[in-house]
């Protein structure tokens, strides 16, 4: 299956920039993956389209504040950290730009003195392995001097740092954020409650590797990055549960259905405790085997995201959904309006 087969036209303006001021006034495309037809609506009614039984799953990673801006000691030439994966103890895997001006030995000095790290390990693209030294707690000291660290297609600056952060981030861990759940309020989630919807939590860390293109023409040939995930005895046992007596199980995001779909294909199409790394990569021709409905922003053409949508929905299916979006000038991507696919 070849790449090309996942493109189509984006005006650029379509691109959200900024989040909408209520998180539930977004647009809302319901998407009949059997029928291929769709709904218009607005997300605070997605209640409507739910019923009692359901289970909404939905991914409770933290955004750390991750991008951090500091000075090459003796030189104080400017140095960008971004924080990809946390190795062991105080030891980070992250970019670093210009990656030039930072060899193995360098320091790096932020914030008058409260944080600095050393260069331990060089790898390529700009990678480098950092070893911080800070007084007191290390994340407490990142939310006083790091920045959420948009997606790159995002130019604009975010006023409210907690509009990338979704109403129920728990678990820190992610380079970004699981962007079908920023539609969300706790309010829509206990009327939702109300109605005999369950809500179960997983985690997946999402690594930036979510933002990297494809560059091979043959789906085959693509490696998806690896990203850490957990699901807890109670929601595995919550899941099977509602999978027992009927119910359907919708994924919110597609975080969260390449965890689902990583635990169920390891047991039988059943839920088990369970936590490790998933480079699990859904494209068409792939057997659904946890989730029967997701709910998903809008994507980039020619991703892996697109590609996951293609798989539950039909790839004709989304791709007439995808331009009718667009000439209903639908916003696109993280900050943008949402589908819900049943």
């Amino acid at each position: 299956m070849k790449v090309d087969l996942f493109d189509f036209h984006l005006p650029e303006e379509l691109i959200a920039q900024t989040p909408l001021i209520e998180r539930t006034s977004s647009r809302l495309m319901v998407l009949d993956k059997e029928k291929g037809t769709t709904q218009h609506t607005i997300f605070k009614h997605i209640k409507e389209h739910l019923k009692a039984g359901d289970c909404l799953v939905l991914n409770d990673t933290k955004v750390l504040p991750a991008r951090l801006f500091g000075e090459k000691e003796g030189t104080g030439a400017k140095i960008e950290v971004l924080l990809l994966k946390q190795l062991e103890g105080d030891s980070w895997e992250t970019l670093i730009k210009p990656a030039k001006r930072v060899k193995v030995g360098t320091r790096i000095d932020f914030g008058e003195g409260n944080l600095s790290a050393v260069c331990t390990q060089e790898s390529e693209h700009g990678g480098r392995v950092l070893e911080f030294q800070y007084d007191g707690i290390f994340y407490e000291v990142l939310e006083q001097l790091g920045e959420m660290p948009l997606p790159p297609y995002i130019k604009e600056q975010l006023d409210d740092q907690d509009r990338y952060q979704t109403v129920f981030a728990r678990e820190r861990g992610s380079a970004a954020a699981p962007t079908a759940g920023l539609h969300f309020t706790e309010q829509l989630l206990e009327e939702i409650k109300e109605l005999g919807v369950h809500i179960a939590f997983i985690t997946l860390h999402v690594g930036l590797g979510t933002f990297r293109p494809v560059n091979v023409e043959d789906l085959s040939e693509h490696e998806m990055h690896a990203e850490f995930y957990q699901m807890t005895e109670g929601t595995a046992r919550l899941l099977n549960e509602v999978r027992e007596s009927g119910g359907r199980i919708i994924s919110v995001g597609t975080t969260s259905t390449r965890t689902l779909e990583t635990i169920a294909s390891a047991n039988n199409g059943r839920f088990d405790v369970a936590s490790g790394w998933t480079d699990i990569f859904i494209y068409p021709g792939y057997e659904f085997k946890a989730i029967d409905g997701m709910i998903t922003n809008f994507h980039l053409p020619k991703s892996t995201l697109i590609m996951l949508v293609s798989a539950l929905a039909g790839r004709e299916n989304v791709l007439n959904a995808y331009r009718e979006a667009v000439e209903e000038k639908y916003r696109f991507f993280s900050f943008g309006d949402a589908m819900l696919i049943i």
